[in-house]
């Protein structure tokens, strides 16, 4: 008698991240073709600020090409100078230093605290001179950094702008403010990998109604195009500084239809991060990892899921025990201050141990809206998996 082994199913590959479509994107881009204004500044770059400016009570919003075009509009804002300095996490993306360093300030890299793995307030204090022009912490994974220690450092430094890098944070909030409302410019990220996407997208957020003439000239090319459309001169002519930041219309079509299913978008990644959590809290003791953190004052926004391994050898080869079962964690940030770059442009050498030690340990989990129940069983059963076989 002869036996068949059962045919080996093979799973498909559970993504890092997959952008999903989550109501009337496309039909709202065909309308925007057949409307015939494909530019920017149209009728749904109008509709998807409205909907922002609802959320985060802004005196502006500028839709721009990109969360790192928003950063460059408010360093362009500054009128940086020959000395300035801006203070920014090293544990961020480039774009945070990078937008400040190009207008010509020198950058002063802060250290993180271990708790929300945001601008370290204690680090900040000794940082802060009288060449400091701005400070800009970033939100991490959506969780609102220790934002009373922060003002509390800038608080005999009135002249110090705050600008937060808020590309995790939408629809998070701190001690019941809207994340990006708490400086002089937030700036967003509507990039792929975030919770609210058109592909490539950012928006600036302008908070004190003394920048918004200047901000809306350097948006239009240093132009006054908007007073124009405005009714408030009867030309347009090239006033100041300024680039070609706005978002095409047609992107801004797809960002408002997701925008407008946002309780819906963060419903489905609140489940993903619950999911994850009631599944792995039980074994954290057991393999000495650490779950993320957020404070009781502070509503989180459900933008990522990570894990803080003991050490960097096990973080490691959990990623590639993770690939190799056909699910794709992966890390985050290389610590800007040891960068080629970040040396480059800084002020002066800084030490930040916390930023090198996290990044050497935190993996991010796959994380997206589509993603199943079955989907986060599997992804945890094999980090776990990866985890028993390496220790």
């Amino acid at each position: 008698m002869t036996s068949h082994a059962e045919p080996r199913v093979t799973l498909p590959n559970i993504r890092f991240n997959r952008p999903a479509v989550e109501g009337p994107e496309l039909d709202y881009i065909a309308e925007s073709v057949r409307g015939g204004h494909l530019s920017a500044s149209g009728p749904f770059t109008a509709r998807a600020a409205a909907l922002l400016r609802m959320e985060s009570g802004a005196q502006e919003i500028l839709l721009t090409t990109s969360c790192t075009a928003a950063l460059e509009l408010s360093a362009m804002l500054l009128d940086l100078r020959p000395g300035d300095t801006v203070v920014v996490p090293s544990f961020t993306f480039t774009s945070s230093g990078l937008a400040f360093a190009r207008e010509g300030a020198r950058i002063l890299f802060c250290d993180i605290e271990p708790v929300t793995l945001g601008l370290d307030p204690e680090h900040l204090a000794t940082l802060m001179d009288d060449t400091v022009r701005a400070v800009v912490p970033v939100h991490y994974a959506g969780v609102a950094c220790d934002m009373d220690g922060v003002l509390a450092a800038l608080a005999d430094w009135p002249q110090v702008s705050l600008i937060e890098d808020n590309a995790h944070g939408l629809y998070g909030r701190w001690r019941d403010r809207p994340l990006g409302s708490l400086g002089r410019f937030s700036t967003l990220s509507f990039h792929e990998t975030k919770n609210i996407v058109c592909g490539e997208g950012g928006a600036l957020l302008v908070n004190d109604e003394r920048d918004v003439d200047r901000a809306r000239v350097l948006y239009d090319k240093g132009t006054n195009r908007q007073a124009f459309f405005l009714g408030q001169v009867d030309k347009y002519s090239w006033k100041d500084n300024g680039s070609s930041f706005g978002m095409s219309d047609i992107l801004a079509a797809y960002l408002f239809a997701q925008l407008q299913r946002h309780t819906t978008i963060q419903s489905k990644r609140r489940a993903v991060w619950e999911h994850y959590e009631r599944l792995l809290s039980p074994h954290a003791a057991e393999f000495g990892f650490r779950l993320p953190i957020v404070p009781a004052h502070v509503e989180q926004a459900y933008h990522m899921f990570y894990v803080l391994l003991p050490d960097n050898a096990t973080r490691d080869a959990v990623l590639k025990g993770m690939g190799a079962q056909g699910v794709n964690p992966t890390f985050h940030y290389v610590p800007l201050h040891n960068s080629d770059g970040g040396r480059r442009f800084a002020a002066r050498p800084t030490e930040c141990p916390v930023t090198e030690d996290i990044s050497s340990r935190l993996l991010r989990l796959p994380f997206y809206n589509s993603l199943t129940p079955t989907d986060c069983d599997r992804a945890v059963d094999a980090f776990l998996t990866a985890l028993r076989t390496f220790t």
